[in-house]
């Protein structure tokens, strides 16, 4: 599978990405629809970037109770979704579906840990993963790349990125959120310990167990004890951040692979939109004309 490049889209990720990204675009009845404008524009533009020969995107389908079990306020503290955003979650797989782009989900379960268990199932295949979400990180590898939406493009993020960025390899990334917690997930690390502090703590002693285990070695008076105050959060946040990469999410390779859209389908669908431009570069690929930047399949 080493020929093999598959990009995993986080779709809620992006989907709020491109909620807020464009300005306020509603159709002739007055249906929202920039989310779905901002999320084809955005798929467009990786695919255009990174020639995948596969891809996929991911949604969430519930919070596991396993993790609401060991804490239960976990993500409590999430806005509800805007209604003009939910609105449009329907529109974007109705898109996907005619780009004849696989979605994936299990019932009761993130999408991290889809993604996570597609990786695990990818062999030696390259993998994109694309999303804002720190956590999957920590599923770098020499393979895996991560794709970081910034203002002058998409950037991957390999190993030494992720290093870059958060001062600790892929493998120590799981370590570092133990301690510092994750505000995005509504997990609290240790008081006072940000990532900076996290990773010179993961360079001395290897693991955050190891840094509990060695805490007497903590020179600063106020930072040892606040590890050791912590010791049973620090163990609780690795039960809460672990991903589960054992779902039994099918991966169809053929299922998976980048091929023609269903033109006719896409044609009907911007033309309900109102994607005036989208409209007549997908009837002018239909003809077989010149598709300019179009790129969709």
């Amino acid at each position: 599978m080493a020929d093999k490049t598959l990009l995993i889209v986080d779709g809620h990720s992006y989907a709020y990405r491109a909620f807020f990204a464009i300005p306020k675009l509603t159709n002739a009845r007055g249906e929202p629809t920039n989310a779905v404008f901002g999320f084809l524009k955005m798929l467009r533009k990786m695919a255009d970037d990174f020639q995948p020969t596969h891809w996929t995107v991911t949604w969430d389908a519930g919070l596991p109770e396993e993790r609401l079990k060991v804490l239960e306020t976990y993500k409590a503290q999430r806005k509800p979704m805007p209604d003009d955003l939910r609105a449009q979650l329907p529109a974007i797989r109705e898109v996907l579906d005619a780009m004849r782009v696989v979605s994936l989900e299990q019932p009761g379960c993130e999408a991290d840990d889809v993604i996570a268990s597609v990786c695990r199932q990818a062999g030696d295949a390259r993998v994109l993963i694309a999303t804002a979400d720190k956590d999957l990180m920590q599923l770098v590898s020499d393979r895996v790349c991560g794709v970081r939406l910034l203002p002058k493009g998409n950037v991957l993020v390999d190993r030494d990125g992720v290093r870059e960025r958060y001062g600790v390899p892929p493998e120590q990334l799981l370590d570092l959120l133990c301690l510092t917690g994750d505000s995005s997930d509504n997990i609290p690390g240790v008081p006072g310990v940000g990532e900076k502090t996290a990773a010179q703590l993961l360079a001395q002693f290897g693991g955050a167990e190891a840094v509990l285990a060695r805490s007497g070695e903590i020179a600063n008076a106020r930072l040892r004890a606040a590890i050791e105050q912590c010791a049973g959060r620090i163990r609780q946040n690795r039960v809460l951040m672990t991903l589960n990469a054992a779902l039994p999410v099918p991966v169809d390779w053929e299922r998976l692979r980048r091929v023609e859209p269903d033109l006719e389908r896409l044609a009907a669908l911007f033309e309900r939109f109102g994607f005036k431009s989208l409209l007549e570069e997908t009837r002018r690929q239909a003809r077989q004309e010149p598709q300019g930047q179009l790129s969709l399949g």
